[in-house]
């Protein structure tokens, strides 16, 4: 009579490998990613619709194409972002001295506008370049670089006094000067 062969019992196999999904699944953790600290305005049926007449040269306006081209002011802009920068904080800074451009800081205002097709990397390279001219502003008014300033906004509770002195907290409780940005609904490409 031939000998049986013995069997492996695989009965619990499957209720191991399910035990130890579970387990990885319940000890993994997953790197949270930031992305873009962006105020997102509140949906479309909490807000009060109503039509805000801002005078135009209040209004500084960048607009990107789907090929990745700008347009500073209606015109094209072949220049660095770090000389788009400088247009910025001049525009912001006017205080009403150059009949083109803004009335005040507390007044003025980026707009910002893309295509659909306009890449991810030119999207936050002009995003970066509007906020550089912010923060070298902020920077100045205390006193520090760039760089320092974006320490001391990281954790405004720890450098409360050099926050509010670079954005200019006025008594009231306003910002002197704002960092007034509008990005705009990307256009259709092509539009």
């Amino acid at each position: 009579m031939p000998r049986p062969t013995p069997e492996i019992p695989n009965a619990s196999m499957a209720d191991i490998a399910f035990l130890l999904l579970v387990f990885f699944l319940v000890t993994t953790t997953v790197a949270n990613i930031k992305g873009l600290s962006v105020g997102l305005p509140p949906p479309p049926e909490a807000q009060q619709m109503e039509d805000i007449k801002i005078p135009e040269r209040n209004l500084f306006k960048i607009q990107v194409n789907s090929f990745d081209n700008l347009l500073v002011e209606g015109e094209p802009w072949t220049g660095t972002n770090d000389q788009l920068t400088e247009e910025i904080k001049k525009f912001i800074l006017n205080n009403g001295a150059d009949p083109t451009s803004s009335d005040s800081p507390q007044d003025a205002i980026v707009s910002y506008k893309t295509d659909r097709g306009t890449s991810h990397r030119k999207f936050i390279e002009i995003l970066d370049a509007i906020q550089k001219a912010y923060y070298d502003i902020y920077a100045e008014r205390v006193g520090v670089t760039n760089e320092k300033w974006r320490e001391i906004a990281s954790d405004p509770e720890k450098y409360k006094d050099l926050y509010d002195r670079g954005r200019g907290k006025l008594p009231d409780g306003k910002l002197e000067i704002p960092m007034n940005l509008s990005i705009a609904e990307p256009t259709q490409v092509g539009q």
